[in-house]
């Protein structure tokens, strides 16, 4: 058996030959089954689907299988909320680890039905955006996220899943904190732990944290990621142009995962598997896309016309950018285009008094305003220092960026020599910031 470095070898071998495939929507085939109560051991329970990798394993593996029968080279597990955060809400938080893993061994077994030597099929380990999000609901800090992603990505490792797919993320402040918490899992197992990514747009055209598509992908450009991509949220045509820009950007694969269309008043998904196709085709055409499959609503007959559609077809080409990219809610590149790059100082207590004054009062409010006044002005990049030998310097950096984030989108320069204020301050800024000091 193929150990799984030299799995991920090939995969990424795969991704630079030819279109990869992975199967559709786990939650629409289980809602199919109309299961009762006593399916999902109990009424309080009921709904929970990831519990169903405990109490019914057969049925989740008999979905896998029906999805394997046309041989989609990816397969996610059933986990997309395992983690313990989600599984609370069912009073299943303690069974975080054992579903996660119970997902993977369900994943590994059922695709052994049908790998060979020639046709390799891959597990990814499910990792949906959980219930809250550091930046859009709150009620959640970034080091307890890192705790919940932790628990669960080391159940889908130990469970056998090949890599890691954080997806239908909608705050890049939550997807950072979970790589934060694979990264740290690797370091655990002495491993480097696969991992790729895939956001959500909405209709207006960014994600709920407020970035676009460029903005995100200057976030984690640094990072070693399988790919990127986009899934669920809408039908693909709604997603051509996000993926276009991306395709323009990324030196990573790409992923597009649409939803079968918008739902209707019902709920109901009812592009048609043609359709769907067709819509992916031109993508490919275009010489987008690396990876394709189906989010919400997607059956097995939307992924068998994908796959027949998409056979023999071209993969895109990764691009390499030899420029610095930097971002906050916007993306920023700093190239001969935009230099001399204009930085806002006057949010810094050791060059502006009334900004000390303000934040010695504790009046938050006023000290973003002098943020956006200098963004108003044309500041490009905008200086945060909060040095005062007096004052606790993580405390307030902290609080004024709870107050700053969504105020204002132009990347931030975080200033501090304190390297406990800078890690604080990460946490808290979902853009690619610049470090001065």
């Amino acid at each position: 058996m193929m150990n799984l470095s030299k799995r991920i070898h090939k995969l990424k071998e795969l991704l630079g030959e030819r279109i990869l495939i992975v199967d559709g929507a786990m939650g629409t085939a289980i809602q199919a089954l109309e299961l009762s109560a006593k399916d999902f051991g109990g009424e309080e329970s009921e709904g929970c689907n990831e519990i169903l990798n405990l109490t019914k394993p057969e049925l989740i593996s008999g979905i896998h299988k029906t999805y394997l029968q046309e041989l989609p080279d990816i397969v996610e597990t059933n986990s997309f909320g395992s983690t313990p955060l989600v599984l609370n809400e069912f009073g299943l938080g303690s069974q975080a680890y054992d579903i996660s893993r119970a997902a993977s061994l369900i994943a590994k077994e059922a695709s052994s039905k049908f790998e060979t030597a020639e046709k390799l099929i891959f597990v990814a380990g499910s990792m949906g955006p959980t219930t809250r999000t550091i930046s859009v609901t709150g009620g959640i800090t970034w080091d307890e996220l890192v705790e919940h992603y932790h628990i669960q990505a080391k159940g889908l490792i130990d469970g056998g899943a090949d890599f890691l797919l954080l997806e239908t993320v909608q705050d890049t402040l939550n997807v950072k904190a979970g790589l934060s918490a694979i990264d740290q899992l690797g370091r655990e197992m002495k491993m480097i732990v696969p991992v790729a990514v895939q956001i959500t747009i909405e209709v207006m055209g960014t994600m709920l944290g407020g970035q676009d598509i460029e903005g995100f992908y200057n976030s984690l450009a640094h990072r070693d990621l399988l790919w990127i991509g986009v899934n669920c949220s809408t039908g693909p045509s709604f997603m051509r142009d996000h993926v276009r820009t991306l395709s323009q950007l990324s030196r990573f694969p790409i992923a597009v995962i649409p939803n079968a269309g918008l739902p209707d008043e019902y709920g109901n998904y009812n592009e048609k598997p043609e359709s769907l196709a067709s819509t992916l085709e031109s993508f490919i055409d275009e010489g987008w896309v690396n990876v394709l499959g189906g989010c919400c609503g997607t059956t097995p007959e939307h992924i068998k016309h994908i796959i027949r559609m998409s056979q023999n077809r071209s993969t895109r080409i990764p691009v390499f950018r030899n420029e610095t990219f930097v971002s906050g809610l916007d993306p920023f590149v700093i190239d001969d285009g935009t230099r001399p790059v204009l930085v806002g100082e006057r949010t810094n207590v050791l060059g502006s008094r009334k900004f000390k004054r303000l934040v010695a009062e504790g009046n938050w409010e006023a000290g973003v305003e002098i943020g956006r006044k200098q963004v108003r002005d044309g500041s490009q990049v905008l200086d945060i220092c909060l040095q005062d030998p007096d004052r606790d310097e993580a405390i307030d950096i902290i609080t004024f960026l709870e107050f700053l984030n969504g105020r204002v989108k132009v990347p931030l320069m975080l200033d501090s020599t304190d390297p406990v204020v800078l890690r604080e301050a990460l946490k808290r800024t979902p853009g690619k910031s610049l470090i001065n000091s």
